[in-house]
């Protein structure tokens, strides 16, 4: 229920969670005072629900998945996430379709990736520095190369290519000349 009323700006109310008027709400602008009912579910909107700790399970599982892999598989699935993401933002920068939250979550694993290598490194006595100078070791050594993604998309069209070929070759036979000569 909405109501409007005229009001100087220093008489209106001002509602704050947890009052003991949880049912209405005012505000005033410019003497127009603004008041209107507030259904229950303020509180259930504000108050953290079930999927908070869906998504905490669900992380702490990643968790235990990425510490369940070797240091090397770490680094190698960081050299493809960052490739990844340099895909992405490829196809922001062509203006081409691309799923925004994919940016958030691949920086996030990146990191949670690195995090658990550092912690590692932590657990057998390898201080900041020496780890500092062992990831520019690291960097250098890279070699690069595409993408998961990018060689997924490559034997695509090479399939895509393949049985159009095939298509043209059924429709199209080859023909056979025969020549006679006396």
């Amino acid at each position: 229920m909405l109501s409007l009323s005229i009001a100087t700006p220093g008489t209106a109310a001002i509602f704050r969670r947890g009052s003991a008027s949880a049912t209405s709400t005012s505000s005033s602008f410019h003497g127009v005072k603004i008041q209107h009912q507030v259904s229950a579910r303020v509180s259930a909107i504000s108050s953290p629900g079930k999927s908070s700790v869906v998504m905490m399970s669900k992380r702490e599982a990643e968790l235990k998945d990425i510490r369940s892999k070797t240091t090397e598989e770490l680094q190698e699935e960081v050299v493809d996430l960052k490739g990844e993401l340099f895909m992405l933002r490829l196809q922001k920068s062509a203006r081409n379709e691309y799923k925004s939250n994919e940016f958030r979550r691949m920086k996030k694993l990146v990191a949670r990736m690195l995090t658990v290598k550092r912690e590692r490194e932590g657990e057998e006595g390898i201080g900041k520095r020496l780890s500092r100078k062992l990831d520019r070791q690291w960097k250098k050594s890279i070699v690069p190369r595409p993408p998961p993604s990018l060689k997924k998309l490559q034997a695509e069209e090479a399939a895509e290519e393949a049985a159009e070929a095939a298509k043209s070759a059924q429709k199209n036979p080859p023909m056979i000349y025969l020549f006679f000569c006396c």
